[in-house]
């Protein structure tokens, strides 16, 4: 028996040491070229040009991370599985259920300017739950789910656009600002009890299509472990998007859920960490 709360909670703060220690390697990095940075722009002159400014506060470097010409493979994958058996969580009692989850995002992208990349990811993600008992009691009532299975298929499509900014004169760690345009689509089919008619077990089944649009803001960093191969860990700030849902139940009724969203936070569901080769 497995604990499935214990190995999310596990993963996640694996996850939050591993920002932490790449946030502070980068502030070490960035500290040594921050008081020369201060000095240059309080004394720059004030009637710079628009590429001046922007090359006095950072956003263009000299200093040469990603070369014109080149070409960037990598992607990003996770796999996870659980099975319950009689396990209870808070209020709810004798789970049972088992499931998993895959995720696979490859990407290749081209660099048609220095420290700048054009790139194309594709994403495809599959996961199972099957619920076959669970219990609920609250101040004496009692709500049981005897079967509940769903599987769902997802598919990304994303163009996307990367300004590298290198930490000072550092050739192994830069900052990136990774602007995207995805498009998603998917599928879900789901079967569960419903009640019992005239002796016998009643069912429902529903099918449903999804498609979504979004444009976000997924800022980065990245880091060189050898000539070729670095490590990405980057969230997402930003996104506006629209989301379409049809669905269809037990093959006689249908319904349609479309939503819009916006939203300027961290999104930590959106934590990405990868590997990338530069070719």
């Amino acid at each position: 028996m497995y604990d499935c709360h214990y190995l999310i909670c596990l993963f996640s703060m694996k996850k939050f040491y591993l920002i932490v220690v790449l946030l502070l390697s980068v502030l070490s990095l960035s500290a040594k070229n921050g008081k020369a940075m201060s000095e240059g722009i309080a004394n720059a002159d004030s009637h710079l040009t628009a590429n001046e400014a922007r090359k006095y506060r950072g956003f263009v470097s000299d200093n040469l991370f990603v070369p014109k010409g080149q070409w960037i493979f990598g992607g990003k994958a996770s796999y996870s599985a659980h099975r319950n058996s009689d396990y209870t969580f808070t209020l709810i009692n004798d789970i049972d259920s088992k499931g998993y989850n895959l995720d696979v995002s490859p990407m290749i992208a081209y660099a048609p300017w220095n420290n700048m990349a054009l790139g194309v990811r594709f994403g495809y993600g599959r996961s199972l739950i099957s619920l076959d008992n669970s219990s609920l009691t609250v101040s004496g009532a009692d709500m049981t789910v005897d079967m509940f299975h769903q599987i769902k298929h997802t598919y990304t499509g994303s163009l996307f656009w990367r300004p590298y900014i290198p930490l000072g004169n550092s050739s192994r760690f830069a900052f990136f600002a990774e602007v995207q345009l995805n498009m998603s689509g998917g599928q879900s089919k789901t079967i569960a009890e419903t009640s019992v008619i005239d002796g016998m077990q009643d069912y429902r089944g529903t099918y449903a299509q999804h498609f979504g649009a979004q444009i976000a803001l997924q800022p980065g960093i990245v880091a060189f472990v050898t000539n070729n191969a670095a490590v990405e860990l980057s969230i997402g700030v930003f996104g506006v998007g629209f989301d379409r849902t049809h669905q269809i139940k037990n093959q006689l009724t249908e319904g349609n859920i479309t939503t819009l969203d916006t939203n300027f936070k961290l999104n930590l569901l959106s934590v990405g960490f990868g590997m990338s080769f530069y070719l």
